[in-house]
């Protein structure tokens, strides 16, 4: 599932966010002889449960499911940090955003250890990476892994054509080694194309190479290194020449500029975790059908970006029941019920000898064969990315640094100046 980018508001589907009063003592639900237990779980965008919350409790007459979607990822964030400093009210399931989980590890105390309920014998389910993000240092899992979203890059065949380029998907493969190459070959593009951008915005692309960074704005131990991490201002000079070489397209992720560009040639590529192809063909339409295509390949190697965890907060009433249910929803049969019908990518090793995986392919993409490619590029990924309690704020005001520049507000050197101070800031919280 796409992920959040905290402080972007991204609409899920329009369902409003019920805050269930918590019950207590003889009244809560389940507690009376022959009643079900009723377990919540808090959710956001969409995650494609719905019918199996009915298909656990045909096979669990003796529990009962009521989902809280939010209807919008910091109304989900906000509820559950509200909750948490309480004490209670939770649902017996949160769900978490692979790039902010990282700030409750720091608070793994207040969520239950899966480890007590069998987390250690369901450990080769995943990717090792992909457990390793919900893992705390002291060996606290509080987290199951759901969906993942490995990075490929989507282009415009049309596009390709018109600038020279190959079309077909194992040579455009080849283009791309390295972000070196990447960007050279936008030159070439944008030379031949010149109305046309080589990709949407300085901010998207700074994601998918800041994801790549073993550290991005923090050590191990959890001290802010922004403005010592060389490979950081690296990954930002690169971005910095491509926006002054005309390669960026300079355009705000999900704004209305945004969505209406994919119904235009403004840009040839993005670089593409598996649940961006349905937000391009919503956006695109008609417009983009049998132009867009999707390479099996991603430079610098491998990227992830996006996916979610399944926790219980220690709160729960019903630890055993949610940790079971967690355990059953992210399990490999049913990651890839919800792949095949919302497209979030399976995070369990045991999904992609499937043939529902390996046989998927994409008419709107000219029937790519996106199973085998995206089981390759979550293959590719070799790399666990430490992220510090405060990564997601931090992230924002480089964010917002790189649109500055993109706008004319601010010079390379003086965004990059401010988003030290802002991050050094936002780590300090």
């Amino acid at each position: 599932m796409r992920p959040s980018a905290r402080r972007t508001t991204l609409t899920a589907t329009a369902v409003g966010l019920a805050l269930l009063a918590t019950a207590c003592g003889g009244d809560e639900p389940g507690s009376k002889p022959g009643e079900p237990v009723e377990l919540t779980i808090a959710t956001f965008n969409e995650f494609g449960y719905a019918e199996l919350y009915r298909e656990y409790e045909a096979a669990h007459p003796d529990i009962k499911i009521t989902e809280r979607k939010s209807g919008t990822v910091d109304a989900h964030v906000d509820n559950l940090n509200t909750k948490l400093a309480a004490g209670s009210g939770l649902a017996d399931i949160e769900a978490m955003e692979v790039s902010w989980i990282n700030t409750y590890l720091a608070k793994a105390d207040r969520f239950v250890d899966l480890r007590e309920f069998g987390a250690e014998d369901l450990k080769s389910r995943w990717l090792d990476w992909k457990t390793a993000g919900a893992t705390a240092k002291d060996g606290r899992v509080i987290g199951y892994g759901t969906d993942i979203g490995p990075m490929a890059i989507c282009y415009r065949k049309d596009l390709f054509a018109k600038a020279g380029l190959p079309t077909d998907r194992a040579s455009v493969a080849k283009l791309f080694p390295s972000w070196d190459a990447y960007f050279a070959v936008g030159k070439q593009y944008v030379a031949k194309v010149p109305k046309s951008a080589w990709y949407d915005s300085a901010g998207q692309t700074w994601e998918a190479m800041r994801n790549q960074l073993i550290q991005a704005y923090y050590t191990n131990e959890d001290r802010y290194i922004g403005a010592e991490n060389q490979g950081l201002k690296a990954t930002w000079d690169k971005i910095m020449q491509g926006t002054s070489d005309g390669l960026s397209a300079k355009l705000e992720a999900w704004s209305d500029d945004w969505v209406k560009a994919f119904r235009t040639d403004a840009f040839a590529t993005v670089a593409c975790p598996g649940w961006l192809l349905g937000v391009i063909e919503g956006n695109a339409a008609e417009y983009g059908k049998g132009k867009w295509d999707v390479a099996d390949v991603f430079p610098g190697g491998g990227g992830n970006w996006g996916g979610s965890y399944l926790t219980v907060p220690a709160q729960s009433k019903h630890q055993k029941e949610a940790a079971e249910l967690a355990a059953w929803l992210t399990a490999p049969a049913q990651q890839i019920k919800v792949f095949k019908k919302v497209g979030a990518f399976p995070s369990t090793v045991a999904a992609y000898t499937d043939a529902k995986v390996t046989g998927q392919k994409n008419a709107y993409f000219n029937n790519a064969p996106v199973g085998p490619i995206f089981i390759n590029r979550a293959k590719a990924v070799t790399i666990k990315q430490y992220k510090g309690p405060k990564d997601g704020d931090v992230n924002q005001g480089f964010t917002q640094a790189l649109g500055r520049v993109e706008q004319g507000k601010q010079s390379p050197d003086e965004a990059w100046a401010q988003a030290l101070k802002d991050g050094e800031r936002a780590a300090k919280g």
